[in-house]
Order: C-alpha cells, then structure tokens, then sequence
C-alpha cells in the first residue's frame, strides 16, 4: 500500500526533483562556459591531459600580462630618451651659438641651467611607481639635483675648481685663467665627477645593472635603462660646465675653452642616447615578437583545450530547456500531490 500511497508518490517526486535541480546546475554550467562542468569525470585518464594544456596556458598568458607592464615601461623610456635629446640639442645650439660670439655668457650659462633641470626632470620620471632610469634600484630617485641647494654634485664641482686654482670662479683672479689651464682642469678635475665613483656618489643613485625580464618561456632580455650611461654622463657634465662657469669671471679665453669642450660632449652624448634608443628598440621588437608567438600559443593550447572539454552550446541549451520544463512540471504536480486528502474525497 505504501508504493501507491500519495506521501510515497511525493516523496518520490521531491527526490527526482533534487536530481533534477543537480543536473540543471550542471548543464546551466557546461551551457554558460562552453566546457564539461566535471573534467574528471567527463575525461577519466585524459584529464592530466587536459590539467597539462591549462597550466602552460596559464603560464603564457601570465607573461603575456608581464610583458604588458615592459612594453608601457619600455615605450615610457622611448619618449624620455627622445626628450633628453632634444634637450641636447638645444644646448648644442646654444653652444653653437655662444662658439661664433652671437650671443651672450648668461644666455648661454641660463641654456645650461635649463638642460640640468630637464636632465633631472627626465631621468627622474617613474612609471607605475618604478623609475625608468634607476637600473634595478627602480624605488630611488636615480638622479640627484645639481642645481638644488646644498647640492653635493655642485659642492664637489666648486670644491674642485677651489682646489686647482686657489680662489672661486667669482674672484677677481679668475680672469687671468688660460684656456690651457681651463682646459686642464676640465680633464683632470671635472671629468672624474662624471664617471665612476664621482658620478655615483654625488649624481646617481642608480645601478648599472639593468632590470632583466623573462619575455617568453625561453627567452630573458634587459628591459631598462640607466642614468649611469656614458651619454647621459656627458650631457650632465657639458650642462654642469656650461651652467657653473659662464657667468662667472673666469677669463673669455677660458669660457670659450668651456664652450668648445662643451660642444664635443653634447655631440657625443647624442651619438650615446640615439645608441640606447637603438637598443631599446631592439628589445621593443623582441618582446612584441615574443608576444605574437606566444599569443598563436595561447590560440593553439585553447583550441586543445576546447577538443577535449568542449560541450555542443545549442545541446548544452537544450538540455537546459528540457530540465527546466520537467522541474516546474514536477513542481506542479507536487503542488496538486499535496492537497490530496482523505477529508477532500469523502466530502
């Protein structure tokens, strides 16, 4: 009697009803992501096959991401490389200028002052809180300000100058200073500010070693820049030079020392940062080719992916369809199960 009781019959419809919900879940699953909501049930052995593909899947798209964040920083190095040298430029030009005595000492001192502080500016620039300049010391400014006060870059210049000549750039004796001497002291004295431990202890808080990122599975390349290149070193010091002594009362002869050394050092630290350029361009190329690669890939493991867990959407759909229809005919059924009563048929 029990097997034809209306309880029994409810019963047995609130169970099927619990499956029924169980697999609408499940094929609302494989409907929504085109994919077997069980892969190990779906795949048994096949399923390392499968775990396999997703983590070299992942492991692509994770340097995908990666190289990102180095093609902004790269491309963010571009476009400040491209400013200190046209910075350059400019004081060439001024150079230029002050060399065929077309133009004053202060304009030309005031044109060395605006390189120092666009140097500064540029080399100082961060990108997603990472300085570009800063070799792998990317939380520290790379690049200490000549023109700040208490300045030990300009301490250890005047200092220098001091220490060769016995008195300052603004005595009265400055102007009996030859070229010969000028020219002296900038070799001997200057330059070893700017290379070495002078320019590190006093300019740069960078390193030489440079930020070397994976690009690939296989395949690693320095993705940064330093302040502590030889261009940028000759460009501070023509600058420096340029900024420190034209206006003080060092003899013309000396000044036009400064100007014609000046000269060859901005020439020569455009050829270093059209170098670095080149060379950061080169690595741009390669992470965009590493990217293409990696992204055909990414297209191939998918497509694995998709053989072995990939469902039919329109039978996904239907099955959908089906189990909602029979789940809410259930429902109502139950719904009449449960006003059946002994009471309801006598009366």
């Amino acid at each position: 009697m029990t097997s034809v009781s209306s309880a029994a019959i409810s019963n047995a419809m609130r169970s099927q009803q619990m499956r029924m919900q169980a697999e609408l879940v499940k094929a609302t699953k494989e409907s929504s992501t085109g994919r077997v909501a069980d892969v190990g049930l779906a795949l048994g052995g096949r399923t390392t096959q499968a775990v396999t593909f997703q983590r070299d899947l992942d492991r692509l798209n994770v340097i995908i991401d990666s190289n990102g964040l180095v093609g902004a920083r790269l491309s963010s190095t571009q476009t400040s490389l491209g400013q200190l040298s046209g910075a350059a430029q400019t004081l060439l030009s001024s150079l230029t200028t002050a060399s065929s005595s077309d133009s004053s000492n202060s304009l030309t001192r005031d044109s060395g002052k605006a390189t120092i502080q666009q140097l500064t500016s540029i080399l100082n620039t961060s990108v997603n809180g990472e300085y570009l300049f800063a070799g792998t010391n990317t939380d520290v400014k790379p690049i200490n300000d000549f023109m700040a006060a208490g300045s030990p870059a300009k301490a250890a210049f005047d200092a220098a100058f001091v220490a060769n000549f016995g008195f300052t750039q603004d005595d009265p004796a400055a102007a009996n200073i030859t070229a010969a001497q000028m020219d002296d002291f900038i070799t001997n004295d200057v330059a070893p500010q700017f290379t070495g431990a002078g320019w590190q202890g006093n300019w740069s808080n960078a390193t030489d070693q440079q930020i070397v990122s994976r690009i690939a599975l296989n395949e690693t390349t320095p993705t940064s820049t330093s302040a502590n290149s030889d261009g940028i070193q000759k460009l501070a010091m023509a600058a420096a030079m340029v900024a420190s002594l034209m206006s003080s009362n060092i003899s013309q002869a000396a000044k036009n020392t400064v100007v014609s050394r000046s000269t060859l050092l901005v020439g020569e630290a455009l050829s270093g940062i059209a170098q670095i350029q080149s060379e950061t361009g080169i690595v741009q190329k390669r992470v965009s080719d590493a990217n293409d690669r990696m992204k055909t890939q990414v297209d191939l493991f998918e497509r694995h992916i998709l053989d072995l867990e990939g469902v039919d959407p329109a039978e996904a759909a239907t099955r959908v369809a089906d189990l909602t229809q029979h789940i809410e005919t259930s429902f109502a059924l139950t719904a009449r199960l449960q006003q059946l009563s002994l009471l309801n048929y006598l009366t």
